[in-house]
């Protein structure tokens, strides 16, 4: 597996990525782009990111940072560190890049980025996406997915929460 697929902006350094897209895009490559938290990798985060990835040649996938996670989940989360859930998402075939972000939203990643195509789930409204007034402004599209059922971190971590109780 290789780490050159892992970007960090820690220091908003986020130059390496930029121009690693210039250069796909050069190739006339679809940049894909989604988001989240992937704080354990289950069946409809893989759903999702496949059905994300077969919209575009590239897939980018923001990955919230440990902070950024606390911000928004809470001091119990997350679960994974963020090197774990970098490496694993690195991992899977199907994604290119994978770029650690500190703030609540995207936002200023995909600025950077101007991904062709943005992917959110069904749970998400386009309009209300992060980025939708981004990516309107040049063309880009965004698009939402159909969830798998059933499937969700704070589900997985209340049920491994429940069984600990038990013992």
């Amino acid at each position: 597996m290789r780490t050159s697929k892992i970007f960090k902006t820690k220091q908003h350094t986020f130059l390496s990525i930029q121009k690693k897209v210039e250069q796909w895009k050069k190739e006339g490559k679809t940049i894909v782009f989604s988001n989240g938290c992937f704080d354990i990798l289950h069946l409809g985060h893989i759903d999702y990111l496949l059905k994300a990835a077969s919209f575009g040649d590239v897939l980018v996938i923001g990955l919230n940072s440990d902070i950024s996670v606390k911000l928004i989940k809470g001091s119990n989360r997350p679960i994974i560190d963020e090197k774990s859930r970098a490496m694993v998402l690195a991992a899977l075939c199907f994604v290119e890049a994978v770029v650690l972000f500190d703030e609540e939203t995207p936002l200023k990643l995909i600025n950077i980025i101007k991904p062709d195509i943005l992917v959110k789930g069904k749970d998400y409204q386009v309009k209300d996406v992060v980025g939708y007034q981004i990516l309107k402004s040049y063309g880009g599209k965004v698009k939402t997915v159909k969830l798998v059922e059933g499937y969700s971190t704070t589900a997985i971590e209340k049920r491994i929460r429940a069984l600990n109780v038990l013992k």
